[in-house]
């Protein structure tokens, strides 16, 4: 029972529940992960202390968050502020009351961000930033309004730098929540928060300048490359001592402190000479910050006091900055750009192996980044006494884009986009030296651009950097629901070690359209084939050849891998094929496999041993066919759609709202969604042209619905009663509807020439097994008719496939 409650638990109406260890690790910062079932107001709060379980936040007096989804009805996404409603957005964070959904709600000082998906910081779908920030709420409870709702694997996490870091701690399994282990925690934390700038606050290390301050001629030390880039120190790079006699310690300590760390304190009698020593350093933002603290001293004459001590903090854009060097301190970044790219009071050579010198960067920049150069300046290596560097097997331009983040604080996307390589190689490259921020820049940008083109090669680059094992479980995953493409599109999957290749095969997730795709994909990849073929080739290649010689040292893992196909929901006549065949013959794990199947679907089993084998069982992310028989047939998608997928019988899915069609001009008597998808033959039906990239199309396009998708393989329409004929038109898919790919392109194709004709083609190729959301077909030539050519005439179209 212990262990079904934590599995699984329910919420009833007005309630609320408050798990002991759903508490934020830092006040006013976490994330809480979880998954939902509802069908409206899931609800969130968060609270400074724990509520009851008849607590409700309608009723709560004291400060307090609270985020649901799904309100109104399951329309809308709302946040109340102590009781308040601030955002009410439609269409934005809905519950699903037909399977699990996952979230996550991160809350950092105000800033709240609301994203779907099992991985947290990944797909937002909303962020508010209060602008008067609740920096106390820490504990979180699990609500409902007027339905029961289900929720399970809840997970709260701290926020750090470097989520990627916690990513791997969650167990998405049967537990509510992973037991972190506190002291590692803590001490990660802990390390990482306190490395920064301030650390060469007054440290000789890496330092290269000293002020010598005083009566007593005190030598303070200090680094060029940070204060050129403050303000207007007398530095040159052979001048290395500036002397401020007239100035005390404390004074001049406070200015550097507040060069290095971004705020200090000071006694109330010393702000005078303070702002006094910026103006002469030109360190402006803290002279406009003595300003503003006199100024308001001056007005509370009588809460002077000169021994009082007054903070000073350079001014942050917004509570929830971030903290990485540059910002947050009162940095120049575009003169520290300029210092890097003119190597002006550089103190290290850079060199690649065969390669020559490739940068003249600040150690001290570097070994804020990365603790690995950090060490290899201070302790006694080498690097320590010189001022040249040798890397070997690193890019040079991989080198210098993390270079360029080092003195940024930010990703250059528009160079790093240009080349999924380059990012690629950055992402390792900023592994192998420690840069933290950088390593997660570069993950969540890999994940937000993932493909099914993309995923082979990212897969093949991060298999064995464990840091990035929250990509290798994406791609993993992308690659399982996109199989049948990833395996026929590209051979690079073959490239894929062990490991890799059987979490894919036996991913919980795998979308293939039929079994033997798996098979296919196995063999191949045994083979390490350098082309795209089906298992009658290697059937073939086993009349003159044995298993030990096709497959090598992979032999055993194809005889293991194979054990995860569901040979028992194939197609009869094609196991009566597998069983005659070579393969059979000489592979006795596969003739095993096989016979089973033909014996369960001839014979059928019963028992636990069969029930609870999965082999036994539908995959539950399997496509349904919907396959073309003929022209103007009840089998496709449109048909289905207006069915409600079967469940009874047919109406216009366009009136029905399953699906949605628009067209290029705006709707008129002659331009009617509503026509394409019926049954009824139309004289007159046209999309008119637009003006799109300076070039005029028409087009139609089919939206099957956000839960929906659709490998098409075949597709039918048909001419109105016009006589304008298309000769030049396209037929594209999308999953976003902004990104298309050309299924089939008709170039001066003469099908249509009769009124009324249906006409319908098939889609060949790997686009054939790209899984999409939206089609359109799109006039890219004149038609027949001269008066109107960029009219698109056609009053019926039926899209055919393989379904999700």
């Amino acid at each position: 029972m212990e262990k079904k409650e934590r599995e699984f638990l329910t919420v009833p109406p007005f309630e609320c529940a408050w798990p002991k260890d759903l508490k934020f690790r830092e006040a006013g910062r976490g994330c809480v992960a979880f998954e939902a079932f509802a069908r409206n107001d899931v609800t969130l709060v968060f609270r400074e202390n724990v509520g009851s379980q008849h607590y409700h936040y309608k009723r709560d007096n004291s400060p307090h968050y609270t985020v649901i989804l799904g309100s109104h009805r399951n329309r809308r996404l709302k946040i109340e502020v102590d009781g308040k409603a601030v955002v009410v957005v439609e269409g934005v964070g809905l519950c699903c009351s037909s399977a699990f959904q996952s979230y996550w709600i991160s809350i950092y000082d105000g800033l709240i961000s609301i994203g779907k998906g099992r991985y947290p910081f990944q797909n937002i779908v909303f962020q508010w930033l209060d602008t008067k920030p609740n920096c106390s709420v820490r504990y979180v409870g699990l609500s409902s309004w007027d339905k029961h709702v289900g929720y399970r694997n809840v997970n709260v996490l701290p926020l750090m730098h470097n989520h990627l870091s916690l990513w791997k701690r969650v167990d998405y399994g049967d537990s509510v929540r992973e037991e972190y282990r506190e002291e590692e925690l803590e001490d990660e934390l802990t390390a990482y928060e306190k490395w920064g700038l301030e650390n060469f606050l007054e440290s000789w290390e890496l330092s290269d300048a000293s002020f010598i301050v005083g009566m007593e001629e005190r030598p303070v030390p200090a680094h060029k490359v940070i204060l050129a880039s403050s303000g207007n120190f007398p530095l040159s790079s052979s001048e290395d001592v500036i002397e401020v006699k007239g100035v005390s310690y404390s004074v001049l300590r406070s200015l550097l402190e507040f060069i290095y760390t971004g705020r200090t304190q000071i006694q109330e009698s010393q702000l005078s000479p303070l702002m006094i020593l910026s103006l002469q350093f030109e360190v402006e933002t803290l002279v406009r910050q003595c300003e503003e603290t006199m100024e308001r001293l001056k007005l509370n004459e009588k809460l002077f006091d000169s021994s009082k001590t007054v903070e000073l903090s350079y001014p942050s854009t917004s509570p929830h900055c971030c903290r990485a060097f540059p910002f947050g301190l009162p940095v120049d970044r575009r003169r520290l750009k300029q210092l890097h790219l003119t190597g002006e009071y550089s103190d290290v050579n850079i060199y690649m192996e065969g390669g020559g010198l490739v940068s003249q960067p600040h150690k001290i920049i570097l070994s804020l980044w990365s603790v690995p150069f950090a060490k290899m300046f201070t302790n006694g290596m080498s690097e320590t006494n010189s001022s040249e560097v040798l890397l070997r097997d690193v890019s040079p331009e991989v080198f210098k884009g993390m270079l360029d983040f080092m003195y940024s604080g930010e990703l250059n996307l528009e160079v790093t986009m240009e080349s999924g390589a380059l990012l690629l190689q950055l992402l390792l490259l900023a592994d192998q030296f420690g840069v933290t921020l950088l390593h997660q820049e570069c993950c969540k940008t890999l994940l937000e651009c993932l493909s099914e083109d993309t995923v082979c090669p990212i897969l093949q680059a991060v298999s064995s950097v464990q840091s990035c094992k929250i990509i290798e479980e994406t791609c993993e995953r992308n690659f399982s629901m996109h199989f049948d493409y990833c395996t026929t599109a590209s051979i690079d999957f073959t490239l894929l070690d062990e490991t890799t290749f059987s979490n894919i095969i036996r991913h919980p997730d795998l979308t293939v359209t039929s079994e033997e795709k798996v098979v296919d994909a196995i063999l191949m990849w045994g083979m390490k084939a350098k082309n795209i073929y089906g298992w009658e080739v290697v059937d073939e290649l086993m009349i003159y050849s044995t298993p030990e010689l096709l497959f090598g040292e992979r032999l055993q893992s194809v005889y293991d891998l194979l054990s995860f196909v569901r040979f028992p929901i194939m197609p009869s006549p094609l196991l009566k094929k597998l069983e005659k065949s070579n393969i059979s013959r000489h592979i006795p794990t596969f003739d095993f496999l096989v016979k089973e199947a033909i014996s369960y679907i001839e014979h059928g089993f019963s028992g636990p041993e069969f029930e609870q084998n999965v082999r036994f069982r539908l995959r539950r992310s399997s496509y349904k066919e919907l396959q073309y028989l003929c022209d103007g047939d009840s089998n496709g998608v449109l048909y289905f759609a207006g069915t409600s997928y079967g469940e009874h019988q047919w109406v216009n899915p366009v009136l029905a709202k399953t699906i949605t069609i628009t067209a290029s001009s705006p709707p008129s008597r002659f331009t009617d969604s509503k026509v394409l998808a019926s049954r009824t033959y139309q004289g007159t039906s046209f999309a008119g042209p637009r003006i799109e990239d300076g070039h005029s199309s028409a087009w139609w396009m089919v939206d099957i619905g956000p839960d929906h998708q659709l490998m098409c393989n075949y597709y039918t329409l048909r001419q109105d009663g016009s006589r304008a004929y298309m000769r030049c038109w396209i037929i594209q898919g999308s999953l976003d509807g902004k990104t298309w790919t050309n299924l089939r392109i008709h170039e001066n194709d003469q099908t249509v020439c009769k009124p009324g004709q249906f006409a319908s083609w098939p889609v060949v190729g790997p686009n054939a097994l790209r899984p999409s959301r939206f089609f359109r077909v799109v006039l890219t030539g004149p038609t027949t008719d001269v008066s109107n050519p960029f009219n698109l005439c056609i009053c019926f179209l039926e899209l055919y496939g393989h379904f999700h």
